[in-house]
């Protein structure tokens, strides 16, 4: 296995996550389309997406440089007639996970796992039909709860749900803590909402409230290598919190690149500032990006944005200087 390339901060890339498409079925309140903003278009196909080859040739090149992960992120991935085939020529060295809203999943979990899917995350922000079309402007629960019934049964277990914890939510995190610790098969991933991505600050919450509740519920706490989280055992169940906000610990355990439906390495989540173009999609192009991309990756909390006296975080006039 090659050595995985690292950024002046010492981050190796081990990992990388391919939106396929900005399609989505779905109209999420909170979206932010992996930090580009909302960019979808129409349902229909565009000419400005992947191909199944230059999603397997970056993969390729990728593979060359110790990435032994990759997540495919949309839009919705599903809306891609090309998934299974696209997941079929992952390189072996890879594990592979993707990220859905879950409604296609019935009729084609198993054959996503025979052509080698190893993980999958659902998004699911509540387990009332009225409170999850209030978040998700989707009539489509029933098809998400089948879809989650699927990926367990198909062996994809354990499924590990997605919530997003805002304003609209975060009443029904106790709800669902129960949910996974009775179902077996499920995990629990709460994401902290992203103002600064979504624009709607007046929803967000205080995610330590959160971190606090679950430490005097967990029957156990673990800290998890990636990203530096932590993980709460409740009652049989796994929850886990993902909170990027003014967290420079997250930002420097960040092991990732990611890759627009586009074809553009964008080095962090939280910037477009930093999108580098693959070209034409050759693999000395890709490399030469792949390459540039690292070489520029800063964490964005404690580098690219610092904190000043007052406790604010503000931009690094330094290292836009340099």
């Amino acid at each position: 296995m090659a050595t995985p390339l690292s950024d002046d901060f010492g981050r190796e890339v081990t990992g990388v996550r391919v939106s396929l498409t900005d399609r989505c079925n779905f109209d999420c309140v909170y979206c932010h389309n992996e930090g580009l903003g909302d960019t979808r278009g129409p349902m229909e196909p565009g000419d400005d997406e992947m191909g199944t080859d230059d999603v397997v040739r970056f993969l390729d090149v990728a593979a060359e440089f110790g990435v032994d992960s990759v997540k495919f992120t949309g839009g919705e991935p599903m809306l891609r007639d090309d998934l299974e085939e696209i997941i079929a020529r992952t390189p072996d060295s890879m594990e592979t996970s993707m990220t859905t809203n879950g409604t296609f999943l019935p009729g084609r979990a198993e054959g996503l796992v025979d052509a080698g899917l190893d993980r999958v995350n659902v998004s699911q922000d509540a387990l009332d039909p009225d409170e999850f079309a209030e978040i998700t402007k989707s009539g489509a629960y029933d098809q998400v709860m089948e879809g989650v019934r699927c990926a367990v049964d198909a062996g994809l277990d354990p499924v590990k749900l997605n919530m997003v914890v805002f304003e609209h939510t975060a009443g029904y995190v106790e709800g669902m803590v129960e949910h996974v610790a009775d179902n077996d098969g499920l995990q629990l991933q709460l994401i902290e909402y992203m103002p600064e991505l979504t624009g709607r600050p007046e929803w967000n919450i205080d995610i330590g409230r959160v971190h606090d509740w679950l430490a005097d519920v967990a029957d156990r706490v673990e800290r998890r290598e990636m990203h530096d989280r932590k993980r709460y055992f409740v009652d049989g169940g796994m929850v886990e919190i993902v909170d990027p906000v003014e967290n420079a610990d997250f930002c420097a355990n960040c092991g990732r690149v990611r890759v627009t439906h586009e074809g553009y390495l964008k080095g962090c989540l939280n910037r477009n500032d930093d999108l580098r173009s693959m070209g034409e999609m050759t693999r000395d192009e890709i490399r030469d990006a792949f390459r540039d991309v690292v070489d520029n990756r800063v964490p964005y909390y404690g580098e690219y944005l610092v904190e000043n006296d007052r406790g604010e975080w503000e931009i690094n006039d330094d290292y836009i200087s340099a």
